[in-house]
């Protein structure tokens, strides 16, 4: 049986399936928050999804799947672990590795650059605009 309790806010759902408490909810709530909410980073959206498996017998009953977009970047993680506050600070150390990787990526202004062999000139497409 599948459940959709979900818990929003603005920016990042969290949603759970199986028998998952509201303690490890709201512990999930405040790991992912610490990581979304940091100063610097772009606007972040998304989802995450923290499942707890009915198998007794299964080695890693929990997981979770984080899949945000930051400032236009997809950042996707993943972890199972044997609890649900391992699996969780698992994911908040996953995502907060490719949201830094993210952000930096953000922050050095990327732009994507027209190839000379293309006609480009080796400007990024933001420099090489003329003002209007």
């Amino acid at each position: 049986m599948t459940t959709d309790r979900a818990h929003e806010t603005p920016l990042v759902r969290l949603r759970s399936d199986g028998a998952v408490d509201e303690e490890t909810l709201a512990y999930a709530r405040t790991k992912i928050d610490a990581v979304v909410r940091r100063p610097g980073l772009p606007v972040v959206t998304g989802e995450v999804h923290l499942v707890r498996a009915a198998a007794h017998h299964a080695g890693h009953p929990w997981s979770a799947t984080a899949d945000l977009r930051i400032g236009g970047r997809q950042v996707v993680a993943a972890a199972e672990e044997a609890t649900g506050t391992e699996v969780v600070d698992r994911l908040q150390h996953r995502l907060r590795r490719q949201t830094d990787k993210a952000a930096q990526a953000w922050d050095d202004g990327h732009r994507t650059t027209v190839p000379p062999w293309r006609g480009g000139t080796g400007q990024s497409r933001a420099e090489g605009r003329p003002d209007q």
